[in-house]
């Protein structure tokens, strides 16, 4: 089952509603298991935040991830794949 392989995922996520960092943390608190690190880089500039999250998980539980984060309003999310 091609589902249950793990691949090395980068989600990249832009938050332009301070409000909404509680329910991201606690997405990524749910999904913790799969994440192998994340950076948080502050844009005061433009007032948001960008956050990268590596994970390494099934691609269902990665899209999922990634798709529950760009439901949250004032955030938007991408998810990239590595090869293998």
């Amino acid at each position: 089952m091609p589902d249950l392989e793990n691949r090395v995922a980068l989600i990249g996520i832009i938050v332009e509603d301070r409000e909404a960092a509680s329910r991201i943390n606690g997405l990524l608190h749910e999904y913790g298991e799969y994440i192998i690190g994340r950076m948080g880089i502050p844009y005061r500039e433009k007032q948001m935040n960008i956050i990268s999250v590596v994970l390494d998980a099934p691609q269902s539980k990665v899209s999922a991830l990634s798709g529950k984060l760009g439901m949250i309003p004032g955030v938007s999310s991408k998810c990239t794949y590595s090869k293998r």
